[in-house]
């Protein structure tokens, strides 16, 4: 016996420092899977249709301007648009109905610009527990509705089913619709709501949601 084991302990060899092994997959991430995950956020959009349209106008309306510029100064008249204009900020007083239009318009066109600075956009992406900082994971949210909707479709006395999944701020809410063809409805809204709980930490999602439950007879 001592013969037969006695190659096989010789042949083991350690695992390279290299490699990954389901022992070494935690130490490599830095953070166990029992210790807490850090923070996920939804990935940043890069707006380009935004930052595209923007630099359209910014650069039509300089260009314009640097044009008749250039033309004052090789000694041509200004431009009638220019000269119009100014004549127009002199005249008109400060509670016009045009200037208080414009300047709505401008502060809600800044608003708009400024809101999609700040936020990262990506509305339909659901951020994903991940064990790492550095690693960043997503689930379409209608995906996520889909598989909702067909666990919802597996609870006995269920017809139809309609989920909704919306962020309010910081948080998620799960809306669930189901129509009852049998079974009292108070016992399907129990088991729905169970099932959805489950189903929707099997997701893996980042953040709980507040679940929303109604469930209602069938009408033909």
């Amino acid at each position: 016996m001592e013969r037969d084991q006695q190659p096989a302990a010789e042949n083991e060899q350690p695992p390279a420092p290299d490699a990954v092994t389901p022992h070494t997959v935690g130490l490599q991430t830095g953070h166990s899977s029992a210790g807490p995950r850090p923070t996920a956020w939804r990935p940043w959009s890069e707006r380009r249709i935004p930052a595209a349209l923007t630099a359209l106008a910014v650069t039509a309306a300089a260009g314009t301007l640097l044009f008749d510029v250039v033309r004052v100064r090789a000694g041509r008249p200004a431009a009638a648009w220019r000269r119009h204009l100014a004549e127009e900020l002199a005249t008109r007083p400060l509670d016009d109905t045009v200037l208080q239009a414009g300047g709505a318009i401008a502060a809600a066109l800044g608003l708009w610009l400024i809101v999609l600075a700040l936020s990262p956009g990506l509305r339909r992406r659901l951020p994903l527990k991940t064990p790492d900082a550095q690693l960043h994971a997503v689930l379409d949210r209608r995906a996520a509705e889909l598989r909702l909707r067909d666990a919802a479709m597996a609870v006995p006395g269920v017809s139809a089913a309609k989920v909704r999944i919306l962020r309010r701020f910081f948080r998620y809410r799960v809306t669930a619709q189901a129509d009852v063809r049998f079974r009292p409805p108070a016992d399907v809204k129990a088991d729905l709501r169970a099932l959805l709980l489950k189903e929707y930490d099997c997701l893996g999602l980042a953040r709980p949601p507040s679940l929303n439950v109604r469930a209602r007879p069938h009408h033909p």
